[in-house]
């Protein structure tokens, strides 16, 4: 391996021997903590400010820092920075930058802080609009299932467990248990955003500092609810990481659920709806195929979102207070999660504006495997007072000779029915079809088409 000589301006006054090269690109972060550039430049004017106010430096030297930083965002907003690996990351390629366009007062930049408390600041700065970011796309994507719901209130499908034929339900109400899952993920995400609003600033390396800064001052101007109490704490948390990648972990996989019953309904065998072209792709040997493609690669990429929390789980694990380079590793997970929902949401929310249900063919495929059967056992303990456990029991026996007859329960004739129970009367029919049963299912979150109505009124209220 090749040695470079130590010139580090960071720490190389420290070591005179050289460094193997290697050492740059492990040691290298710039590459992708650079796109916390304009968090790291408000916090460091805001951190300035404050210097300046505590009369830590003087007014001339922040003037002159503040108008050098804005320099540097332009520079960056308009591609003409420079970044350099040898200055390791986004916080000094900054402060380099900084002494090349005002001189030796940009050293005065990092007095009262550290690094380590300002990389956590700028990181916190951004995940929390991260945060908002990915809260508008759920809600985006909810609207557009709303949409949906609203138009398939009465269309009738079979409602599934164990991937069975269990009881007829509606595509409105199948889609609003999605809607239900994803506020659940907007309030973990709000709360995880409540959590991590508190500003490391002034931590510096793990100590705090014996300047007289004003911490109240820049969380405040930066936001912040508060200043964080343990300045240990401050500089090696990385909780709000992880509660970033679980709440995002969590989204994903009911951004996957709903990928796989795409995938299923979209299938030959179910045709339950269609997507367009503009969310499939076709085959290079099959001219006939449709394929899924959006869904199934939402579905995949869950993959990465699961295995980055377990990765930054792993790495934290073991880590002694208080900072250790090894925190390093929190950036790359977590700005791929957020690249990876936001193509998600974006592109589940384009399939689910696409979908068009086939209503016909869910109706009959909600007849099949004998539905109603529940009906059916309702109506014995309601009407002839026979209590469930054995209402089930007949119910059992009605379906295993309509399988033997081939036919549906609806099909079945009056004299085969009271064979099985004598007192069962023609009001039987009232119950077996599958419209019936869906209304029939009117309590509070149901699936009769006055409750879903009723639902989509409360969601109505919560988003438009």
């Amino acid at each position: 391996m090749t040695k470079k000589a130590n010139s580090n301006v960071i720490w190389g006054g420290r070591f005179s021997g050289a460094t193997e090269e290697i050492m740059e690109s492990i040691n290298c972060s710039v590459e992708f903590d650079k796109r916390l550039y304009k968090y790291d430049i408000s916090a460091s004017i805001t951190h300035v400010k404050m210097l300046v106010q505590r009369r830590i430096i003087n007014n001339e030297a922040g003037n002159n820092i503040e108008q050098g930083l804005k320099s540097i965002l332009k520079e960056i907003e308009e591609d003409k920075f420079q970044f350099k690996r040898e200055f390791e990351d986004i916080h000094m390629n900054i402060e380099v930058r900084l002494a090349e366009l005002i001189g030796s007062e940009a050293g005065l930049i990092h007095t009262g802080r550290s690094r380590n408390d300002q990389v956590a600041t700028d990181f916190r700065l951004w995940t929390r609009d991260a945060i908002d970011e990915l809260i508008l796309l759920v809600e985006g994507l909810m609207k557009s299932l709303f949409v949906q719901a609203k138009n398939n209130v009465k269309t009738i499908m079979p409602g599934f467990t164990h991937l069975q034929v269990a009881q007829p339900i509606t595509f409105g109400h199948h889609l609003l248990a999605y809607m239900e899952m994803f506020f659940r993920d907007i309030q973990r995400l709000k709360t995880t955003r409540a959590r991590l609003n508190e500003c490391p600033l002034g931590a510096a390396a793990l100590a705090g500092t014996s300047f007289p800064i004003d911490r109240m001052k820049t969380a405040s101007e930066l936001g912040f609810d508060r200043p964080m109490y343990n300045s240990i704490d401050a500089v090696s948390d990385r909780d709000f990481s992880l509660e970033f990648l679980s709440s995002s972990s969590i989204c994903a996989t009911h951004l996957s659920r709903l990928a796989e019953e795409i995938i299923i309904w979209a299938s030959a065998q179910f045709n339950f709806v269609r997507l367009s072209d503009k969310f499939t792709t076709g085959s290079s040997i099959m001219p006939q195929k449709r394929n899924p493609d959006a869904a199934e690669l939402i579905r995949g990429k869950v993959g990465r979102v699961n295995g980055a929390l377990i990765g930054l789980l792993t790495v934290i694990k073991g880590l002694p207070l208080a900072y250790s380079k090894d925190l390093q590793e929190d950036k790359e997970a977590v700005f791929d999660t957020f690249d990876t929902m936001v193509i998600c949401l974006t592109a589940m929310r384009g399939m689910v504006d696409d979908i068009e249900a086939n209503r016909d063919v869910m109706k009959e495929a909600a007849k099949l495997g004998f539905s109603t059967a529940t009906d059916l056992a309702d109506w014995l303990v309601r009407e002839l007072e026979i209590p469930f456990r054995e209402a089930h029991k007949l119910t059992g026996s009605i379906v295993s000779l309509a399988e033997k007859k081939n036919c549906r329960l609806e099909d079945l004739d009056l004299k085969t029915l009271q064979d099985v129970e004598q007192r069962i009367t023609p009001s039987i029919y009232s119950v077996l079809g599958v419209e019936e049963s869906i209304n029939s299912r009117n309590s509070y979150g149901g699936t009769s088409f006055s409750q879903v109505e009723s639902q989509l009124q409360r969601w109505k209220e919560k988003l438009f």
